[in-house]
């Protein structure tokens, strides 16, 4: 779509009000909206001022001013603002030298396009990622300097049994207990329906819906794959849809990866393969699970690297309270077929050669899925070039292993600290045809350590009263 053919998709829509949207260094959108009338060809080429100051890990505040330039391609009918708006995601430029900003995330993800066709490795990275998520009925949380607490609650979640509700109907779901069941029990039908069916309006293909393990709540709603940055914008606009028809509804929603104890928490699985003209490089029918070897040397440079990758790809310190044994978490830094206890899975529901793909299941949905993606594709990249073996596979659960045969598997970071020490130790394989920076790795790594690593490590956590009060 060109710069006129979206301004003529505005005038046919009716929009009276433009909306530009941005991500952040660290996965959120931003936005401000224009009068109609603003809407023009020039600005397409002119960009528009902003404060990049104001935005996390972007600019300081003596070289603040920075342009954001529309991406006609992404226009789209906001469906949730009551005046009719069209929305339109934005590249962040420099406006002393109109190149391209270096720590915009959408930049890192179309240079990391640019390098897989400059390789001639393939043309083509496609992903479909699973995005899970929670929808709760209420959340209250604070911190002080004397207090700290968070409180969830879900209609559904089976500390509800005893709940007076006049009446209590009973259907609530054990732990654990959430992986399709039926109304009464899955109350969560007709929000995820509508969820599902905004998606599509929008233009995000859908292939299924349906309620996830975890018992309170949890939900997927999986959107078709496509190449890496428009997949990467449609996590973006997914994640909006999914809050905004919540909130509409009165309900609340969250990626956050584990918000309830002892149950399953949220992950990203990623589906991810590579092509070359218009043929899937991933499929041998000989190989094991019918891999070919520049798959199993993909799979070889993404587990080698998965501890570096995931300082993207989990990049929360609530991250690594999924990453832990059970819970169907995948720790294990093995690949296997069918095996969900693997870090990489080759599903095998198809013998198509179209199919067949890899899964990498340590990512969760707080990531930023532009840096994400881009670390993935680099890392199974490095591997290819480098021809990088990985461990046999493993067609066992992982988790019922005796200790004598789970000696020496390696496993995922225990926490985000660790990844972010991994990050700063391998990276070479990212700043690969200038993908990732220098400036995007240094401000990454800082804000990470010390807004998040450290904020949590220095405040008291409140079952730390329960074991230490009385000592």
């Amino acid at each position: 779509m060109s710069p006129r053919e979206a301004i003529q998709f505005a005038r046919e829509h009716n929009a009276r009000v433009v909306d530009v949207k941005f991500t952040d260094l660290f996965g959120m959108w931003h936005h401000f909206s224009m009068p109609i009338e603003a809407f023009t060809e020039e600005i397409f080429d002119e960009g528009i001022g902003f404060d990049g100051s104001s935005i996390r890990g972007f600019q300081s505040i003596n070289v603040s001013d920075m342009l954001l330039m529309p991406d006609p391609e992404t226009v789209f009918m906001d469906p949730f603002p009551e005046v009719p708006t069209v929305s339109v995601i934005c590249n962040v430029v420099d406006p002393i030298t109109r190149e391209r900003y270096t720590r915009d995330p959408r930049y890192v993800a179309q240079k990391a396009e640019t390098y897989l066709r400059s390789t001639g490795i393939a043309d083509t990275a496609y992903f479909g990622p699973e995005v899970e998520f929670y929808v709760f009925n209420d959340v209250r949380y604070a911190q002080g300097s004397h207090f700290g607490y968070y409180y969830i609650d879900s209609d559904e979640g089976e500390w509800n049994t005893g709940r007076e509700e006049k009446p209590n109907l009973g259907y609530k779901m054990r732990l654990k207990g959430g992986y399709f069941p039926c109304p009464p029990s899955d109350t969560l039908q007709d929000l995820r329906t509508e969820m599902m069916l905004t998606l599509q309006e929008v233009g995000v293909e859908v292939e299924v819906q349906h309620h996830e393990v975890g018992a309170a709540g949890q939900a997927e709603i999986d959107i078709k794959y496509d190449t890496l940055v428009r997949i990467a914008d449609k996590v973006q606009l997914y994640k909006y849809v999914v809050r905004n028809v919540a909130a509409r509804n009165g309900y609340t929603a969250t990626f956050m990866p584990k918000p309830v104890f002892q149950d399953n928490g949220s992950g990203m699985h990623t589906h991810q393969s590579l092509w070359k003209g218009g043929v899937n490089l991933f499929y041998d029918e000989r190989g094991y699970a019918m891999l070919s070897d520049t798959a199993r040397y993909y799979i070889g440079g993404l587990l080698k690297h998965a501890p570096a990758v995931l300082a993207f790809a989990a990049p929360t310190t609530n991250s690594y309270r999924r990453l832990v044994p059970g819970y169907e978490a995948p720790i294990n830094l093995v690949y296997s077929q069918r095996n969900r206890s693997a870090c990489i899975r080759i599903p095998t529901y198809s013998p198509s050669p179209k199919a067949r793909r890899i899964e990498f299941r340590a990512p969760d949905p707080t990531a930023n899925p532009y840096l994400a993606f881009a670390a993935m594709v680099m890392a199974g990249l490095d591997g290819i070039q480098n021809r990088i073996e990985p461990p046999d596979p493993i067609d066992k659960d992982l988790y019922e292993l005796p200790p004598d045969e789970r000696k020496g598997i390696p496993t995922t970071p225990p926490t985000l600290a660790d990844a972010l020490n991994a990050l700063e130790q391998d990276h070479e394989f990212l700043m690969r045809g200038g993908v990732f920076t220098p400036d995007l790795l240094e401000t990454y790594l800082e804000y990470k350590r010390v807004r998040e690593v450290d904020a949590i490590l220095l405040r008291p956590h409140p079952y730390e009263f329960a074991l230490y009060f009385d000592a």
